[in-house]
């Protein structure tokens, strides 16, 4: 056969991609996160399902642990740096009688006691010690960074790593019930000492504080030892588990319809006190420009003497984030038109 009689060749056929889901509006979605992922994890989805790449979340919970993750869309990705360092409500279990190397559950067991003499009242002075603003020393598999290197990646490499103690406010700690420790930890788990005990607790504390060291010190302050079994966030700030919605529902949403988000006024006026605008007022705002001071109303558990306001226009959106300085208030995040 002649060579010019034979059929072109062609680049190979590569599957149609499937069509894209219509992209998010901007707002924030609290995720109830599932045990087994990670926060990068639960963003990975959340970029498909919002149909953008501009997605972030406003503080990471250990693979372990369940509950409220702040995740930002498009504009609201620039409230999330304020978010994090709102204040979290947590409920944990800790066992009494087990160090382990990671200061909760997924670690290697170190050392173990018996602890069945331990009463309720016998915590009450240790958790009175862990609660108010206090020094806590991290764990050592934490993300803090040393030397621009991951605290948990040094220890993984055979470091030791010590790390210092720093501020931390635990408003909060909250004995529930006191009960012996099931015979084995999970279908297939290890066995758990005779006299291991389970501790159910509540937790309200600053950001930056690790609950799971919390366990480790009242295990310590006991003579016991101790570390965290289970950890279930429901709150950051003034986002809740009432409005969170699990990640099956939010992967189950139609693919050509745009998520359903909690709008950036809104999701404002959860966390941070609000200043309703005057039209003059959120024009100039909206230029960056500064206003005159005015004292913000907002809700009795989220108004905070000093730090961010939300001022939110005539029309009900969000223009910008002030701040009180002297007689005027400065912006200092602004939200222009979309």
């Amino acid at each position: 056969m002649n060579p010019s009689d034979a059929a072109p060749r062609t680049a190979r056929q590569r599957p149609a991609p499937g069509p894209r889901r219509p992209t998010a509006p901007d707002g924030l979605v609290v995720v109830d996160k599932p045990a087994g992922m990670t926060s990068h994890d639960v963003v990975a989805r959340m970029r498909r399902i919002a149909g953008t790449r501009k997605v972030g979340h406003a503080g990471t919970l250990d693979p372990m642990a369940t509950g409220v993750l702040v995740v930002g869309i498009g504009r609201a990705t620039r409230l999330l740096t304020y978010v994090v360092g709102a204040d979290k409500e947590y409920r944990a279990t800790v066992r009494l009688g087990v160090t382990t190397t990671t200061d909760d559950a997924e670690g290697e067991t170190l050392a173990v006691a018996d602890a069945s003499a331990v009463t309720r009242a016998d915590l009450t002075g240790p958790v009175a010690a862990l609660t108010g603003r206090i020094e806590q020393v991290p764990s050592s598999v934490s993300a803090i960074k040393v030397d621009g290197q991951r605290a948990y990646a040094r220890v993984r490499a055979g470091e030791d790593v010590a790390l210092a103690a720093r501020p931390v406010t635990v408003s909060r700690f909250d004995v529930h019930e006191v009960r012996r420790a099931g015979e084995r930890a999970a279908a297939g788990g290890e066995p758990v000492p005779a006299g291991a005990l389970d501790v159910d607790v509540t937790v309200v504390c600053s950001s930056g504080t690790y609950v799971r060291a919390l366990a480790r010190d009242l295990g310590a302050a006991l003579g016991v030892g101790g570390h965290l079994t289970a950890l279930r966030r429901t709150r950051v700030g003034g986002y809740d588990l009432a409005g969170a919605r699990t990640l099956d529902d939010l992967l189950a949403w139609p693919e050509d319809v745009p998520l359903e988000v909690l709008a950036l006024a809104d999701a404002a006026r959860a966390t941070f006190p609000v200043r309703e605008l005057t039209a003059p007022e959120a024009a100039a705002l909206s230029y960056g420009k500064r206003i005159a001071a005015q004292v913000a109303e907002g809700p009795a558990d989220v108004a905070r003497a000093a730090g961010p306001v939300a001022g939110i226009s005539p029309e009900g959106t969000l223009v910008a984030l002030l701040e009180e300085r002297g007689e005027h208030a400065a912006p200092v995040l602004v939200f222009a038109p979309a």
